[in-house]
């Protein structure tokens, strides 16, 4: 869990202008603070590393499945990405819907619907079925996401987010990070159950959704008033300073339109930027275990490799989000890896002979995917606050989603027409760019 505790400086980076100083904090502060973290973060970060294995273990089941049901690469592009449509189409109504039925109750609702329909994955046949499967996953997930960040905005003061949300968001390598060799031995396991192991893998991987999902309505608290394992005082001091940041905010946090919001420049120009870090990030977990294998690596040394750069990553982020948080700085500590993100896959196609320099740019791309979140996140929940945070970060987590749809589709489509997927990576490369080139640009207009 995060240390509550300021660390020293560190090397000048860019700061926010006219970033107040911090001030001290008190034993009261650090204390509840301390206690929040840990009551709800390991809920929320197991929930999410389920969520991102059963996501993406297709990546995985790929090796084996594509050859027994009939997917060529374009079809498994299409299917990989068709996830995200419903995953946006879903997002705002479910993010909405929590806020009506409480957090506990929808976020239970969601896990016990993904793992449901991850398990059924096992007994696809063909593209239709594979198609059909993805789509209803995508619906039954939308909405953990950005619920989660909101929720975390209603227990965490704007000072805790970036390490937070990075802290909450570390599961996501780490899923990869210890999903990957645990979904390569788990496909070893032909006949179990009468299945083949990619089946076998689907079904045991589902699982820990569904009953994370049965048991989340007694591990988490809807709001802080609720919460009996504070005492009086750390109670009253964690409402009082959140209504204060709430009253400081202004009037258009609290009397925001939907369609405003939904409109609103910020929420449209972050979607962008998000797009540019969701559309690598989610192509390179479906398909970076096909990107390895294809130097002639056994099963067992593709799902290896393909945790380094998610190790890396499950370290790197935490430390970024860190420093964001001490140098109360958002807008570079955001652009800065989602340029890194956009050249690292520009060059590999240079790499594509060699297996060290391919993994070399692997480990930059995905880390920087991983660290731009933490203060991405913490950046959009400051333009978007209040009673408009709740459905402007669901747009911005839909929309920039699309880019793992539309990334996906064009990555399988060029691979399989070219047989290449260094060229295949060219176009989520471009998305990246395009990402930094908009935050760039409406920093530059505030």
């Amino acid at each position: 869990m995060p240390s509550t505790t300021h660390s020293p400086a560190a090397p000048k980076a860019p700061t926010a202008p006219n970033a107040p100083a911090a001030p001290a904090i008190t034993p009261l502060e650090r204390r509840t603070m301390r206690k929040i973290a840990w009551r709800l973060l390991p809920v929320l970060m197991l929930g999410y590393f389920i969520a991102f294995v059963d996501r993406v273990n297709v990546g995985f089941a790929a090796l084996q499945m594509n050859h027994a049901i009939g997917l060529n690469a374009a079809a498994f592009g299409l299917g990989g990405g068709l996830f995200y449509l419903t995953y946006v189409l879903f997002e705002i109504p479910s993010n909405l819907a929590m806020q009506r039925v409480g957090t506990r109750l929808w976020i239970a609702r969601i896990m016990v619907s993904w793992g449901l329909v991850s398990a059924g994955t096992a007994f696809i046949v063909g593209p239709n079925s594979f198609y059909a499967m993805r789509l209803l996953l995508g619906a039954a997930e939308a909405g953990f996401f950005p619920g989660v960040i909101l929720y975390l905005t209603q227990w965490f003061p704007a000072a805790y987010r970036g390490r937070i949300i990075a802290v909450f968001m570390v599961a996501v390598p780490l899923s990869s990070f210890i999903g990957s060799p645990l979904s390569a031995a788990l496909l070893q396991l032909d006949g179990l159950f009468g299945l083949q192991g990619w089946q076998a893998m689907f079904i045991l991987e589902a699982a820990p959704a569904i009953l994370l999902g049965l048991a989340s309505p007694w591990l988490l608290t809807n709001r802080p008033q609720d919460a009996r394992w504070l005492d009086t005082e750390e109670r009253a001091w964690l409402v009082g300073r959140l209504e204060n940041e709430r009253r400081q905010a202004g009037p258009r946090a609290s009397h925001a339109k939907l369609a405003d919001v939904l409109l609103d420049r910020r929420v449209l120009a972050a979607a962008l930027v998000y797009a540019g870090a969701s559309g690598a990030s989610q192509c390179l977990s479906l398909w970076q275990p096909q990107i390895i294998k294809s130097f002639g690596l056994t099963t067992t040394q593709t799902g290896l490799l393909n945790a380094v750069p998610f190790g890396v990553a499950s370290i790197a982020m935490l430390w970024w989000g860190k420093r964001s948080d001490a140098r109360n700085e958002r807008v570079w500590h955001t652009g800065m890896p989602l340029a890194l993100v956009a050249a690292s896959l520009a060059l590999v196609p240079l790499a594509q002979l060699s297996l060290p320099f391919t993994i070399a740019l692997l480990v930059i791309a995905v880390a920087c995917t991983y660290i731009f979140k933490g203060p991405f996140w913490a950046l959009a929940a400051d333009w978007m606050p209040g009673a408009a945070a709740a459905a402007g970060l669901a747009q911005v987590n839909a929309i920039g989603n699309l880019a793992g749809f539309v990334g996906s589709a064009m990555l399988g489509a060029i691979r399989e027409a070219t047989g290449s997927f260094a060229l295949a990576l060219l176009p989520i490369a471009l998305i990246s760019a395009a990402g930094c080139l908009t935050l760039w640009l409406v920093q530059k207009k505030r």
